[in-house]
């Protein structure tokens, strides 16, 4: 069974925008896992604009399931790494400056770059995962880093699945029998939601994980958040 790992950046920006603790981040990850998340994601840019980073320290006391930290490998996100040592460090190519993820890495040319961290990481103990778009050359580079997962950028699948689905997942499918042929693992994340997840979990039945944020939450404010949990849980059967 594919696992789902609640990405919780949007429980943030909505306390952010006023202040105080009001929703309470580490609460929500709590009842997350409480509800059937097999774990927590977060991405704790430098502006701190939702995630920030005594969050991520204070939920590493209480996250009991697989917490996920991904972001830029800058300085700061290193450090962060090192010192939580989380289950899984997802590296992520955006500048601190763009709105939301939105392109995976040019793994050929940053391979060295990327080995060198995925080594790093190696001695944490700490499983790690580059976003990727569907490009076959960029999941064959990102397999010489010896990384242990890639996570494939589901932007473009979603933006196009409700012109033609068969067309959306097609290049997925193409990068996924590749990744899994040179010994990756699979995840996927962004803009996967209860209208197209079930047909992507389908089409790549050895997809590991989703990572799922901002339809997620958007969805809670219908259905709360106990059943949304759960309804997208049962899409991963």
């Amino acid at each position: 069974m594919t696992k789902l790992s609640v990405n919780i950046n949007k429980v943030a920006t909505i306390r952010n925008a006023r202040g105080g603790n009001t929703p309470n981040v580490v609460q929500v990850a709590i009842d997350c896992e409480r509800f059937g998340a097999d774990g927590i994601t977060v991405h704790p840019r430098p502006d701190e604009r939702h995630i920030t980073t005594e969050d991520v320290y204070n939920l590493r006391e209480v996250v009991k399931t697989e917490f996920n930290i991904e972001g830029y490998p800058d300085k700061r996100y290193l450090n962060i790494i090192e010192d939580i040592r989380p289950a899984q460090a997802t590296l992520v190519p955006d500048p601190p400056s763009v709105l939301t993820s939105n392109a995976g890495w040019d793994t050929e040319s940053n391979l060295d770059y990327l080995t060198d961290l995925v080594k790093h990481f190696k001695t944490l103990n700490v499983r790690s995962s580059i976003f990727v778009d569907t490009n076959l050359q960029n999941i064959e580079y990102a397999a010489k880093t010896g990384v242990d997962r890639v996570e494939f950028y589901t932007g473009p699948y979603a933006e196009d699945f409700t012109k033609n689905r068969e067309l959306a997942i097609k290049p997925y499918i193409e990068a996924a029998q590749l990744a899994h042929s040179l010994g990756l693992e699979i995840n996927a994340g962004h803009d996967l939601s209860l209208d197209n997840l079930k047909f992507f979990k389908q089409s790549i039945p050895f997809l590991a994980e989703v990572s799922i944020g901002h339809a997620l939450i958007s969805d809670a404010l219908y259905f709360g958040l106990e059943n949304t949990v759960q309804r997208y849980k049962y899409l991963l059967k």
